[in-house]
């Protein structure tokens, strides 16, 4: 396998979208839960932690541009390859490949019980994921600029949901972030860690690297990304915490748009229904995005057709969108990829720092000694 890649100009990307890509596939159906767990470890606190996460996650994004920038034009199946050699290089891409695939089947298998519990009860699990995968196929087969497309367009038809969170702001008890500051170290990075779910998707910068067209540009509407992110985490939390308290929070499954119940008009009675329905259009460029990830990745690694890996993706995702019911799986399943992610998206990069320098160091030395 070649360890950098040949794009052809066509089918490459500005960095300008990096910053939709990112505040895009971090958004997705984790922040509809995020409050609860960061909360559950940090308290009244937990501000902190994720103030504590965002600042880490932004150190991490400047690495793993680091990382990239020491080589001409790859992605991270090149540099695990470059690393570590042929067999242990194809080894872990494919470990980082299931991990984007399980990413990718809990924002599938969490929004169907959402859409479960807000909308249509009745409505057939195996109905909901195959609608879901006609668009999700349709935009893959279109290529990347296709799922760029519409993760730029969904963004955009999406964020007022934020502006609407200003009614349970009103409503909000400041006596439940008393006392301050009494959380411990440990229980801060605890909450920090809980964060990881909603944080993870930077993965997508080794993927899609190489079709970057002014690399030189990228770090900065990445690091944009980051920090929106960290926002909305940060006013998500604050405001179920000002709003549901302790006790009922670490109840909540999905606090967020608990929330949302609380706004009426006259001629909308339950505006909860119309979030559950727009936030399709929050997770469908993540299911895109990830779903091309896997494709191109298997392409990278073992020369299969990104059509032919895209059926057998879909065809699992179907399976399993229509089998998993059970709310406690589902929770299992995440709390799985969350703890993975943590490890892959955000150590990992760590470790492999260190790594790159020594190799590009001893390649240096040889080329000056012969």
């Amino acid at each position: 396998m070649d360890i950098n890649v040949a794009v052809k100009p066509g089918i490459r990307i500005r960095a300008f979208y990096l910053f939709f890509i990112i505040a895009n596939i971090q958004n997705g159906t984790g922040i509809m839960g995020v409050p609860r767990y960061i909360y559950k470890e940090a308290k009244q606190d937990s501000w902190v932690s994720i103030l504590i996460a965002g600042l880490f996650i932004h150190i991490v994004v400047f690495v793993m541009f680091q990382i990239l920038n020491k080589y001409e034009n790859t992605d991270i199946f090149g540099i695990q390859v470059d690393l570590f050699g042929n067999w242990v290089g194809k080894i872990l891409g494919t470990i980082f490949i299931t991990y984007v695939f399980g990413s990718l089947l809990t924002v599938l298998i969490n929004y169907i019980q959402v859409v479960q519990v807000f909308i249509f009860p009745t409505l057939s699990r195996w109905m909901i994921t195959i609608l879901l995968l006609l668009i999700v196929t349709y935009a893959v087969l279109g290529g990347l600029r296709v799922a760029v497309g519409v993760a730029f367009i969904f963004f955009i038809l999406s964020i007022w949901l934020v502006i609407f969170l200003y009614k349970p702001m009103t409503l909000t008890d400041f006596g439940h972030f008393k006392p301050l500051l009494e959380a411990s170290p440990k229980e801060l990075l605890l909450g920090a860690k809980a964060t990881s779910y909603s944080f993870l998707g930077l993965e997508i910068l080794f993927f899609i690297y190489p079709f970057i067209d002014n690399k030189k540009k990228a770090q900065l509407p990445t690091q944009i990304g980051i920090a929106t992110t960290t926002f909305i985490i940060l006013l998500v939390t604050g405001i179920s915490i000002g709003f549901f308290g302790g006790d009922t929070l670490e109840q909540a499954i999905w606090p967020v748009l608990i929330l949302y119940k609380l706004i009426e008009y006259t001629l909308i009675e339950r505006f909860d229904i119309i979030v559950v329905s727009q936030w399709m259009m929050v997770i469908i460029p993540i299911m895109i995005l990830l779903s091309w990830m896997i494709t191109y990745g298997v392409k990278r690694l073992y020369k299969i057709s990104q059509k032919k890996t895209l059926f057998v993706v879909i065809l699992l995702l179907l399976i399993c969108g229509g089998t998993i019911k059970n709310q406690y799986t589902i929770e299992t399943i995440i709390d799985y990829v969350a703890q993975i992610g943590f490890w892959i998206v955000i150590i990992y990069p760590l470790i492999l720092y260190p790594l790159v320098l020594i190799k590009k160091k001893t390649n240096k030395n040889k080329e000056g000694e012969s």
